[in-house]
């Protein structure tokens, strides 16, 4: 592999990945379908706006679809698509690289 200069699928990649609770969101989402609540209780540092735009973000890059259930109330559950669930070695390799060095 060259590694004098950047691959721009790595970029994107990067890009997605580097953006502040992305990572941590699909860290989440790796157990399995959530709703927003169970999402935003194990994050609770983060804003409701912010978990909003990130959903969004991660849904419109096909990582994550939401679900609806016609409900009284209406339930809506997230989970990893295909592609998000592919995420789980790089996650686990983040993590594991976290509790060596940090």
């Amino acid at each position: 592999m060259d590694y004098t200069t950047m691959c721009p699928k790595y970029e994107a990649a990067a890009d997605i990945l580097g953006k502040k609770w992305t990572g941590r969101i699909i860290r989440v989402l790796l157990g399995g379908p959530k709703r927003f609540k169970d999402i935003k209780e194990q994050i609770p540092e983060m804003s409701d706006k912010m978990l909003t735009d990130r959903m969004k973000e991660l849904e419109c890059q096909g990582i994550v679809k939401r679900q609806v259930y016609p409900e009284m109330p209406v339930r809506i559950e997230y989970e990893l698509t295909e592609k998000g669930n592919a995420l789980e070695p790089v996650i686990e390799s983040i993590q594991e690289w976290g509790e060596h060095w940090l």
